[in-house]
Formats: structure tokens, sequence, C-alpha cells
């Protein structure tokens, strides 16, 4: 009886800190979403006396360029997500599993670009850029969003390794699995939460840059976030709202299609016996 009691109040406890969580969430997005179908808002009206599907008529539509900044800003940052696991999932490897000289040195580099002002780091290497010819292009967004987003996949990553025996590598290599074989079946599962989580992280900085597309794009990389910010300071809430709740959709999209991976146990030893 005890024990279904406290079973009962750990679900309890989980749907309430659940619920909690949502409503912290979902409550700053109301307004926003209210704005999208409002004509006019004024204060003191707890709800608009006017409603429109004007804004969404228009964001929809060609003219906007909703849709092509959309697609733009989802290539930019699956691009930069994939980049940042290549570079990432190695990192992160020699960073948790080996001790070396200068080692905290590399970790401090890693962090740098989180400590440092994002402005501050891009005017350093936009004269670089300048003389590669990877300015205002899409392939220069790329690249400099890896500044931001790699230092949690590699963070991530580290902290995975930190936990992972390298044994298991070693048992598959003995009974004559491949150095590929050994990765798909063995490292590959191990690390999968991780690797989900990290890319996760990197996407969704890569999405919510707006002073670095700027910077490198010169306006000319229109994402998403820029078009947002434009309309914002144009005074066109209505609009603005259409657009800031297609700008935070593929986020939720992701979160919700990834979450119940995120909790996943290591699949090394379930994935050896498949090699």
């Amino acid at each position: 009886m005890s024990a279904t009691r406290e079973s009962f109040g750990v679900r309890s406890f989980r749907f309430l800190t659940g619920a909690l969580l949502i409503t912290w969430l979902i409550l700053p997005l109301v307004p926003l979403a209210i704005w999208s179908f409002a004509k006019g808002w004024f204060y003191p009206d707890l709800l608009p006396k006017n409603w429109s599907m004007r804004a969404w008529e228009y964001a929809m539509s060609d003219t906007a360029g909703v849709i092509d900044s959309l697609w733009l800003t989802i290539w930019i940052s699956v691009v930069a997500t994939v980049l940042s696991i290549l570079v990432g999932v190695p990192a992160g490897r020699a960073l948790g599993m080996y001790k070396f000289r200068g080692k905290e040195l590399v970790e401090l580099l890693i962090l740098a670009p989180i400590i440092v002002p994002g402005i501050a780091v891009v005017l350093g290497i936009h004269s670089i850029f300048i003389s590669m010819g990877l300015t205002n292009t899409v392939s220069g967004v790329i690249l400099v969003h890896l500044i931001p987003t790699l230092p949690y996949m590699v963070l991530v990553m580290a902290g995975i390794f930190a936990n992972y025996d390298p044994a298991y590598e070693a048992q598959a290599r003995s009974l004559g699995a491949s150095p590929l074989k050994t990765f798909w079946y063995v490292t590959l599962p191990a690390i999968r939460p991780g690797i989900i989580v990290g890319g996760l992280f990197a996407f969704l900085v890569s999405w919510s840059q707006y002073i670095l597309t700027l910077l490198i794009g010169g306006g000319r990389v229109e994402t998403l976030p820029l078009l947002l910010f434009n309309f914002a300071t144009s005074g066109r809430n209505d609009i603005t709202g259409a657009i800031g709740m297609i700008y935070i959709l593929p986020g939720i999209i992701i979160l919700l299609l990834t979450a119940k991976h995120l909790s996943g146990r290591s699949g090394a030893v379930g994935g050896f016996g498949q090699i």
C-alpha cells in the first residue's frame, strides 16, 4: 500500500511539474498569438474588439517573403547543426576521455564564444570573411553560426564521453568488427542521447541568431529573425505576431519529436550483439 501511495505521489509530482513547465512556456506566447488575429488591440481592453486573418494572409503570401525566409533559416540551421555534430563528436571524445597538456586552455577557448559577446567576435572575423569572399553569402552565415553552436555541442559530447566505457569498442574489434561497424553498432547507440541533446541546442542557437547573420549576411541573407525584427520595429504588431508564431513553431516541433529520446538509456550493450 505504501509503495502504491509513493508511486502515485511521484506521478503526481511529475504531472504537476510538467504542467507548470508547460504553462510557464506557453503563457508568454498567448499575447503573441492574440496579436496575430487582432485588428487593433488597445488598452484597457483585455481582448481585441475586432478580429482578422489579414496578418496571416499577408504572412503566407508570396510578397511577404516569410516562407522563403523560413526555408532559408531551416537550411542554415540544419547545415550548421550537422557541421557542429561532425566537429563536436570527435572533439568531445578527446576532451571527455583523454588527459593532455593544455586541456584547460582548450576548454577555455571552446567556452570563449559563449563568454565573449557575439558582436565582438564577429567584428573580429568580418575582415577575414571579406578577404575570403564569404560576406553576404549563405556559406558565410553558416560558418559564422558555428561560433556559438560548437561550444554547446562539444561540451555536451565531452560530458557523454566522460562516462563512456571504451571497453565495448575493444570487445567489438576483438570479435572482428570493422571500425565502421564498431562505431555504428557500439559507439553511436551509446552517444546518441548526447548527439540529440547537443544537436537540439545547436539548431536552436543557430535558429535564433540575429547579430551574426546581419553582420556577415549584410542584410542580403534574410533569415526569419531578421524579417521578424524588421516588422517588429515597423510597429505592425499583427504581422509581427503571425511571423513570431511561425518563428517559434519549428523549435516546438523539434522539442516534441526529440523529447522521448532525451532520457533514453545507452544502447552500447544492446547494439553490441547485432554486429
